[in-house]
């Protein structure tokens, strides 16, 4: 049915057919009879005799059945019990939070109490097994499964007095087999295609480029679509979530071979001048030093007090393992650290699969068991 967005909770319609009874006693209706202890009478009578004023608290609409005649059923005992039966369809709000949605459970009530009566003058009671269902083959719940239903009762208090409420409360479960399809599965098989891009060399620009412009704007088209399944409502659901988890991996996996770029060569390589000063300077004074190119710089094996770099100002001396004393004001000396950017994809290719895998045992575990 409609629902409106109230905030926190979001309000929608449920509809229910029933068979409404109500069995009370009224000691003027008593006779005297043998032969018939039980009088049916027809819907005519109805009219004739009290009724209790029992209304629907949360309904916002509800009809009774007339064809061909009144659903009615009016019978009353010779010791002045009477019982009396009515068919409604009734359309009732239930208020729904999504938070776990679409892993989500709900209550759905129907609420009942006297009018005008407070509890001195009429109170509700249950009789045992009052509350029964028809055969789950003839319902219609096409998101929901049904998990049973219980019956309470409360007590409303209002200036005008203490009135008793009677609830049935019809406990929902939503079910996954429509997002699971739609939403989940894409995704993760959209954040595994971001992946392949790792074992694409690097020098293969316009085939990565093609890759993660190509799943970043699928995770945008998904999210759009799993959005559209959910109610407005203004605060995260699980689904957004996940989707958002999964939009922020493939924009990591894009983000990656853009650093892997834009390092590998922008890196600079030491001037010519320098190297051959340098080696010169070296081997004057002391055995050849073997020097191993590595990635985009150079690394050296012996370092000493000869240095090939520039301090660099600014930064922390005790953050780096390869600071030197004679680089002052806490600098340290470029080249000193060696990290070969080129393995940046053999670390993504373990770093982000095995993330998203304790993202999704942590996300399932807490959202279905916890």
């Amino acid at each position: 049915k409609n629902s409106n967005n109230t905030g926190p909770t979001l309000s929608i319609e449920y509809q229910i057919d029933i068979i409404f009874a109500q069995t009370w006693v009224d000691t003027r209706l008593r006779y005297n009879s043998s032969s018939m202890r039980i009088l049916t009478l027809n819907s005519n009578m109805v009219g004739l005799i009290w009724l209790p004023d029992t209304i629907f608290r949360n309904s916002k609409n509800a009809d009774s059945h007339w064809i061909t005649t009144p659903n009615q059923l009016l019978r009353i005992w010779n010791n002045g019990k009477i019982l009396y039966t009515l068919r409604m369809t009734i359309n009732a709000e239930c208020q729904l939070h999504l938070h776990n949605f679409p892993m989500d459970e709900h209550s759905c009530p129907l609420v009942f109490s006297s009018y005008g009566y407070p509890r001195d003058e009429i109170v509700y009671k249950w009789k045992r097994n009052s509350v029964e269902t028809s055969d789950q083959k003839y319902w219609r719940l096409y998101q929901f499964d049904f998990m049973g239903l219980r019956n309470m009762t409360d007590v409303l208090t209002t200036t005008a007095g203490d009135y008793v409420l009677m609830t049935v409360y019809f406990d929902l479960s939503r079910r996954m087999g429509y997002f699971t399809i739609q939403t989940y599965i894409p995704c993760i098989l959209t954040v595994v295609l971001s992946w392949v891009s790792f074992w694409i060399k690097s020098d293969a620009t316009p085939a990565r480029t093609a890759l993660g412009i190509t799943t970043v704007l699928t995770m945008t088209t998904l999210s759009t679509v799993a959005r559209n399944s959910l109610p407005r409502v203004s605060y995260v659901t699980a689904m957004d979530l996940f989707v958002t988890v999964c939009f922020l991996f493939v924009f990591a996996a894009m983000i990656e071979y853009a650093m892997l770029n834009y390092y590998s060569y922008s890196i600079r390589r030491p001037p010519p001048k320098m190297q051959r000063m340098a080696y010169s300077s070296l081997n004057a004074g002391r055995p050849h030093r073997s020097v191993m190119p590595m990635g985009n710089s150079l690394f050296w094996h012996d370092y000493d007090d000869n240095c090939l770099y520039e301090c660099l100002d600014g930064k922390d001396c005790k953050s780096f393992f390869c600071c030197y004393e004679e680089c002052k004001e806490g600098g340290w000396r470029r080249g000193r650290i060696h990290v070969n950017i080129r393995e940046l994809d053999s670390y993504s290719r373990v770093f982000f699969p095995t993330s998203f895998l304790l993202f999704n045992i942590v996300y399932w575990v807490s959202y279905l068991y916890l």
